[in-house]
């Protein structure tokens, strides 16, 4: 499990990374960027379940947009309590959210790959 959350932060920091770098408008800075992380994978930790079920009982077709709508939250949240992410205007807020869910969920992917690999090979020698 603790593997698990380290995996789900390390892809979060990593979406949020390429977003701030293909963005013009979000920013991180670099002394708040860890708690940010915390923040945002936290909101994310507690609204997937909440809005998951909002979505099941409210309307079924929803259910695939739950991942966007809590990376959203996810991203609102961590602006409000932290200093470290800044996100202007409409457009930034909306590919903000796409980016930053596209590139979590491939490392989310790919991550787990690599350090299974690398288990394995330490094991090896």
């Amino acid at each position: 499990m603790l593997i698990r959350i380290g995996i789900h932060l390390l892809a979060n920091a990593i979406g949020l990374i390429v977003a701030a770098w293909i963005l013009e408008g979000m920013t991180i800075t670099g002394a708040a960027f860890v708690i940010a992380v915390a923040i945002f994978t936290t909101v994310e930790v507690i609204a997937d379940p909440l809005v998951t079920k909002i979505a099941i009982r409210s309307v079924p077709a929803l259910r695939g947009g739950v991942a966007l709508v809590t990376t959203f939250l996810g991203l609102l949240i961590t602006t409000w309590l932290s200093s470290g992410l800044q996100i202007d205007g409409a457009k930034t807020w909306v590919l903000a959210t796409l980016v930053v869910w596209l590139a979590a969920l491939v490392a989310d992917l790919i991550l787990p790959l690599l350090l299974v690999k690398k288990t394995v090979d330490r094991s090896r020698a």
